[in-house]
């Protein structure tokens, strides 16, 4: 488990254990907005394993206020997403190495996403920094964006950029969790301050999801045969079995093609040009 919150880690593994007292579970810390905490954490973690064969990228800042990260992007993008688009990186070769085992279920990469992708701002383009960067877009749209990425970035990245050229034995999907009920939900009083902030996050918790039910999409997409068996690569699920009906910006790959690229080129700008691993190459790497 890797999160930036020493307390989270400690209380899920408490929890962990409870239910299984030999369970093998190790916390490291990492902001995801951090792109060289980043490096770091995830190479140690690509060294240390022999095999990866499940990877949940769920790290995130709900519906909040603009504001930059520690690399001087806007913090939702940075953490909802580049973040993401780098760990992938880091662990690919591990990934890869895994599903050359022909072992099923192959190695599978989930993105917790969001049906509130419909939020993204229209004119999203994926094309600068000073786009993303723009401190005029509302709490709904920055988080939207990010979530709307996700999705264009399991499909369009990993699966046609990535698995497809190589023909890798791994799926990307991504998933919508539900409104679920954790401290993520207070962020909505931040986002919009006052009486419409605190309404909005009684409405998410009286509608939403315990933590356990909004862990069942990421799950199923996990383990689920039907994702080999029907080569569902790149889908998006609502819910467990159920294709998301993305929006028209989540369905364009010349969108996807996009944020791949200035993803690339943001972590290049970074953390340096020698930052991402080739995505071609296979096993530990230094």
């Amino acid at each position: 488990m890797v999160n930036r919150k020493e307390e989270q880690g400690t209380d899920a593994i408490e929890t962990i254990k409870k239910e299984k007292a030999d369970a093998q579970v190790e916390w490291k810390h990492c902001d995801m907005g951090n792109l060289n905490e980043v490096k770091s954490a995830f190479t140690e973690i690509r060294n240390s394993l022999d095999r990866l064969d499940f990877l949940v990228l769920s790290a995130g800042i709900n519906t909040n206020q603009y504001g930059t990260d520690h690399d001087g992007i806007d913090r939702h993008f940075g953490v909802n997403w580049l973040g993401h688009f780098y760990v992938c990186n880091q662990l690919w070769p591990l990934l890869r190495r895994t599903g050359k085992l022909g072992e099923k279920p192959a190695p599978r990469v989930v993105f917790e996403a969001s049906e509130m992708h419909r939020g993204a701002p229209p004119n999203v383009h994926f094309g600068s920094l000073e786009e993303l960067n723009n401190p005029d877009i509302g709490p709904t749209q920055l988080y939207g964006r990010t979530k709307l990425a996700m999705i264009l970035g399991a499909k369009y990245g990993l699966r046609d950029h990535v698995i497809k050229p190589n023909s890798d034995n791994i799926y990307a999907l991504s998933v919508h969790p539900g409104a679920v009920n954790t401290a993520m939900q207070q962020q909505w009083k931040d986002a919009y301050p006052g009486i419409t902030g605190v309404i909005l996050t009684n409405a998410m918790l009286f509608a939403g999801r315990s933590p356990e039910q909004g862990s069942y999409s990421a799950l199923w997409a996990l383990t689920d045969p039907s994702i080999e068996e029907k080569d569902l690569n790149g889908y998006y699920f609502a819910d467990p079995g159920q294709p998301g009906k993305e929006t028209a910006q989540a369905s364009d790959p010349a969108l996807g093609a996009a944020l791949w690229d200035l993803s690339t080129r943001l972590v290049k700008e970074k953390v340096g040009e020698d930052a991402l691993l080739d995505w071609n190459a296979e096993g530990k790497q230094n």
